[in-house]
């Protein structure tokens, strides 16, 4: 039997997905790494033509619930988003912050090869997701309340406050 991971992607149901940095280390402590990975997210919402239910970037990784209006759109759109924002952080830590980029060791790899991805069937899965994802700086101990994070979707959902990606909620 493989232990390949299987993505389902058939259907059109939300997809809660979550990437990390390799080896888990904190190259998103800065601000601007954070805005690379905004940036490039908004890039593939345009492309693919998909929507952004709720995300949260944290210092070691990222999570994000994103609908196609097609079916079998997530793996292109995970690469996409990956990848170049993979090689803009890169190119940022180079440029302004070289002592890091040679102490992190980051090699060849700012992301783990493979992300996490589970389908959000109900709007009930769907709510359960955006509440988990939003109290992850809570529970980091980065900030007291969801909305005290800058780099969520909570502050959208808490007082509709502009987070730097269009937010749609759909009907699931």
């Amino acid at each position: 039997m493989s232990d390949r991971r299987r993505i389902a992607d058939a259907e059109l149901f939300a997809h809660f997905v979550t990437f990390s940095c390799h080896k888990r280390r904190r190259l998103l402590d800065e601000d601007l790494p954070k805005r690379i990975v905004l940036g490039q997210l908004n890039d593939q919402l345009r492309r693919q033509s998909a929507r952004c239910i709720g995300f949260v970037v944290m210092p070691d990784h990222v999570h994000a619930i994103i609908w196609f209006s097609q079916t079998g759109q997530l793996s292109r759109f995970m690469q996409g988003w990956k990848r170049l924002s993979s090689f803009h952080i890169r190119q940022w830590y180079r440029k302004h912050n070289a002592a890091y980029f040679q102490q992190a060791d980051m090699g060849t790899k700012l992301w783990t090869p493979k992300y996490y991805a589970f389908e959000l069937y109900s709007r009930r899965k769907v709510e359960e997701k955006l509440e988990y994802m939003h109290l992850n700086p809570v529970r980091a101990g980065l900030v007291d309340k969801p909305e005290g994070w800058r780099w969520s979707s909570a502050r959208w959902y808490l007082e509709r406050r502009t987070v730097g990606v269009p937010i749609h909620w759909i009907e699931c």
